[in-house]
């Protein structure tokens, strides 16, 4: 049986404004309805598999769990890498703990984040690396070129495997423009997809040959792990000691056991705006648009409106990314070189870069609606049986109103219902706690008045999700 192995610890600040550091790319819906991770594990509908195994950032863990369950996806083990190490550590450490438990089938590596329009004929490549995997190889996926691309790194195929695939002859960097375009018209080279299938003991064993410090690091951590509600956390001080390597680079460039199986399934890893514009639907007019957006003369266009009416007039081949906060306008073909734009506003402090108007909690969620120097107001969702952490602030009042719902409110020794269209007021430096205790979510705005109104004015007394 295959178990998947999930990599969601990236930061895609390439497609910076809709993903943040908080919340990145594989977190958040560009193609559907669905986060990127959910239409990655969808994929495996139907398919004899095991739980997977979803390796992702700490700060991201309760992103990561509700949309787990959000999707249906019962008994993952959500493993928390304590800083992202590349992907030779990340498989090191999912290679081990499914040794450990006596999953012995192959593991498919799947990054969390990419795009493929055809399902069938993923799984019909997939059946085919098995057979590979089964044989003692470490597997990866060649995508079959479409054009000369320059942003991607190549696999060039060897010698033949049967009809499963074949020998990879050498991995490729990014190439030169020139390069890339020999490359199409031999018809032997293939992008690098980054998915891969290896059983344990032969991702274990290539390790051991290849990269004996960083699994030497890795089962130190595995082996000092803290379990923490849902969450399995690697020993921090062991695995901050792991060499930050690819597997590319740590395993499959020196194995003599790597193979490639072609894939030609509409992939793309979404790394840019440009990208986004490829895959999503088009109209008349080659523009791909989403949320209340009017386009007039305008042509070539990705327009993302996410809170408010974007309307354009005699432009083409823009990116127009609207959010609450941000608006982003660039030419669609220069969006590869968004990463410059970020790391400038990061460097001037800009907290934009970090963390939308909204944020999720693992009780739910917060709008900030309105802010000054000495208030604040935000909408508050609070979801079925939810409670927010038993708590104190010592510079800031609290008004809750209630919107829709019952919020069950704790204040120093008392406890009582607020029901909608009713408030309550907690005073600062009181003992305090929000819980829903109905069947839908609890809607209310909070409005927050006092000297200092940060966040770090939360002292947790109690808190379910083991925050402090």
């Amino acid at each position: 049986m295959i178990t998947p192995v999930i990599l969601a610890g990236g930061n895609g600040v390439r497609l910076w404004p809709l993903s943040r550091r908080a919340r990145p790319k594989q977190f958040i819906s560009l193609e559907d309805d669905r986060s990127l991770l959910v239409n990655t594990l969808s994929r495996l509908e139907g398919l004899s598999v095991a739980p997977p195994i979803v390796i992702c950032q700490d700060e991201h863990r309760f992103l990561a769990a509700e949309q787990l369950r959000q999707a249906g996806i019962e008994g993952a083990t959500l493993l928390l890498e304590p800083e992202g190490r590349g992907t030779a550590p990340a498989i090191a450490l999912a290679a081990l703990l499914a040794h450990r438990e006596g999953n012995e089938g192959p593991l498919l590596v799947l990054p969390s984040d990419h795009h493929l329009s055809d399902d069938d004929a993923f799984r019909d490549a997939l059946t085919r690396a098995t057979r590979l995997a089964e044989a003692g190889r470490l597997v990866t996926f060649g995508v079959v070129p479409t054009r000369a691309e320059t942003g991607y790194g190549y696999l060039q195929a060897g010698a033949h495997l049967g009809g499963d695939g074949f020998v990879v002859a050498r991995f490729v960097e990014k190439p030169a423009a020139d390069r890339a375009q020999a490359f199409l018209a031999a018809g032997d080279h293939y992008w690098n997809s980054g998915i891969f299938l290896m059983r344990p003991a032969d991702a274990l064993e290539a390790l051991a040959t290849h990269a004996p410090t960083i699994l030497d690091a890795c089962r130190e951590a595995l082996e000092g792990a803290a379990t923490d509600l849902d969450f399995l956390r690697p020993a921090q001080a062991a695995f901050l000691a792991c060499p930050a390597e690819s597997i590319d680079v740590a395993v499959m460039e020196r194995t003599d056991r790597a193979a490639m199986v072609p894939l030609d399934a509409g992939w793309s890893d979404i790394g840019s705006w440009q990208a986004l514009w490829e895959v999503l639907p088009h109209d008349d007019d080659d523009n791909a648009l989403r949320g209340d957006v009017i386009c007039e003369a305008s042509r070539g266009l990705l327009v993302h409106a996410e809170s408010r009416l974007v309307a354009t007039l005699g432009v083409k081949d823009l990116v127009i990314i609207e959010t609450s906060d941000a608006l982003l306008v660039a030419d669609r073909a220069s969006s590869q070189a968004l990463r410059g734009l970020v790391d400038r506003l990061e460097a001037s402090g800009r907290p934009e870069t970090r963390q939308t108007r909204t944020v999720f909690r693992p009780w739910g969620h917060y709008e900030t609606v309105d802010g000054g120097e000495r208030h604040q107001v935000k909408h508050i969702s609070v979801k079925p049986g939810a409670r927010l952490s038993l708590q104190l602030h010592h510079h800031r009042a609290e008004h809750w109103i209630v919107v829709s719902g019952t919020a069950r409110v704790t204040l120093d020794d008392q406890t009582f219902l607020v029901s909608e269209n009713e408030s309550t007021f907690i005073p600062v430096g009181r003992v305090h706690c929000l819980e829903n205790p109905g069947l839908i979510p609890l809607e209310l705005i909070e409005v927050q008045s006092g000297s200092y109104l940060g966040e770090d004015d939360i002292v947790r007394l109690n808190d379910r999700y083991g925050r402090e």
